[in-house]
């Protein structure tokens, strides 16, 4: 399989998604089988925004396939700053065999990728979350006999990551409804996009702003409704009052007939998701989604590095 970095799910096509997540599984069920797979090599992480569970899945997950992790973190100041990005693609291209990078800003991730000379992984920008999305399709594959059935539904504010989960629900023929506020959503560009990859899919996708449209679903995914990073103006009881209505309890769930329900983490608990819902056993995979994220990019990393 093809594959010279890992920026956006647009940039992939679904045999390559289909693959990522057989292998993703594959490792997990067979770690001792790919233990050397990154023998030798070395990854330069970049950290822009904190973090918890990328850092850690990545360290980890790089480690347990033989190779070694180089953690670069917020000291080193935003990208294109102290120097130019295409001068820290170059100089990280001399020592790494790959780079990830957790950044604010897309163009970051894109001249990262431009000016180095090894793979770059995007492990969030402000605009795409693949790694994440990745994920969750390998905890639905592993939740759903047949994805390509899956009504899958998010709630709540448009981000990076409902972007991600859009656009590879689109590429994997995955029916998705997008559910977000008025004047929440994602733009018009990023709307245009996934209905061009649903229609060639076969797969429908609609965009709502009234909870009451969702339908049945199999399951429901939703997010931290203030991204980090993108803190409103509005205060705090003016977002939960506009939001409130979109949070994801056992209510909505009984109403979509939903299975699952899903969340990226960190969660605001009784916000955008009740505790209630975020600690069932029997709906709520969030820590299924969170383990998986390990595996998602390990595979990730063996497809691009693998000789």
């Amino acid at each position: 399989m093809s594959l010279l970095n890992f920026l956006a799910d647009d940039q992939l096509t679904k045999a390559q998604v289909l693959n990522l997540i057989a292998l993703a599984k594959d490792i997990k069920q067979k770690p001792t089988n790919y233990h050397q797979k990154l023998a030798g090599k070395s990854v330069a992480m970049i950290f822009e925004k904190p973090s918890l569970r990328t850092h850690v899945s990545f360290d980890l997950g790089i480690n347990k396939l033989g190779g070694h992790a180089l953690y670069l973190g917020q000291q080193n100041g935003k990208l294109g700053e102290r120097e130019r990005v295409s001068d820290y693609a170059k100089n990280l291209s001399c020592y790494a065999d790959a780079i990830v990078a957790r950044v604010y800003e897309n163009s970051a991730i894109e001249g990262l990728a431009e000016h180095a000379s090894v793979p770059v992984i995007n492990a969030l920008c402000d605009l795409y979350h693949p790694c994440q999305a990745l994920a969750d399709f390998v905890t639905l594959s592993e939740c759903f006999d047949d994805i390509s059935k899956v009504k899958l539904a998010y709630v709540g504010d448009g981000n990076n990551v409902s972007n991600s989960l859009m656009l590879m629900a689109a590429i994997l023929g995955v029916n998705f409804t997008l559910v977000c506020p008025q004047g929440h959503g994602p733009s018009k560009a990023m709307l245009t996009k996934t209905q061009q990859l649903a229609q060639a899919s076969g797969s429908t996708f609609q965009c709502v702003n009234d909870i009451e449209l969702i339908g049945q679903q199999d399951a429901i995914y939703t997010d931290t409704w203030v991204s980090m990073g993108k803190e409103s103006n509005n205060s705090k009881a003016e977002i939960l009052a506009k939001f409130m209505p979109f949070q994801l309890n056992h209510h909505l769930v009984e109403h979509t007939q939903a299975q699952l329900v899903m969340h990226c983490q960190p969660a605001h608990l009784e916000e955008e998701i009740t505790t209630e819902l975020f600690d069932d056993e029997t709906k709520s995979v969030v820590f299924q989604q969170a383990e998986n994220r390990m595996w998602a990019q390990a595979a990730v990393l063996v497809t691009l590095l693998s000789d």
